[in-house]
């Protein structure tokens, strides 16, 4: 299965603007049964606003999407039907049963299909690895797994960048100038004492 990856717009205008491709990956056809079959990056937690883009991709590819079920810990808005191209997808949601940061999508006879959602406001760099992560047949994480282990990895980075910054503050990293001649060594010897005459 191909993946449709847009770029992350850089501001709010440019969002405002952008096409309303979805930001999606895919698990490849015929790979391995994971426990999610992909990721989706929403632009917005407007669900009724989200849905037919997303539908729009995934209709040809997996069958007429016919229910939708969420968490309700991430849509403040939970709309129980949505028109989507030709025809209206009923959306269902479960607190307990269901993993906060899962959509799972149902075709009529035809399967179900589990994707990660990576909230709106995900930096691209984390939303990058969790779509990729998401997509890669071989992980066995649920979509909460996932988000903490982005989380972890968010942690490391930025502490890491932390003590990059306090090195270079204090003089480690300088920039040696190329063309500058190496520096001379210093004398460590005693110098010969001059003998006087008498």
């Amino acid at each position: 299965m191909t993946a449709t990856i847009s770029p992350p717009p850089t501001t709010e205008a440019d969002d405002r603007l952008s096409p309303l491709s979805p930001r999606l990956s895919l698990a490849p056809v015929g790979s391995a049964p994971a426990l999610l079959d992909g990721a989706w990056w929403p632009r917005s937690r407007d669900l009724g606003a989200e849905l037919p883009s997303l539908t729009a991709v995934l209709d040809p590819l997996w069958g007429r999407i016919t229910r939708v079920t969420v968490n309700p810990a991430q849509w403040p808005v939970i709309p129980r039907k949505v028109p989507v191209a030709g025809h209206v997808v009923n959306v269902g949601w479960f607190l307990a049963e269901q993993d906060p940061h899962e959509l799972l999508l149902l075709s009529y006879h035809v399967g179900r299909w589990n994707l990660l959602v990576v909230p709106p406001d995900t930096a691209p760099d984390t939303a990058a690895w969790l779509m990729a992560a998401a997509g890669d047949p071989r992980r066995m994480s649920t979509a909460s797994r996932l988000m903490e282990e982005a989380a972890r990895r968010r942690v490391l980075r930025d502490a890491d960048r932390a003590v990059e910054a306090v090195w270079d503050s204090e003089g480690g990293h300088e920039p040696r100038d190329v063309a500058a001649p190496p520096p001379l060594p210093a004398m460590t010897g005693a110098m010969p004492q001059q003998t006087t005459g008498r």
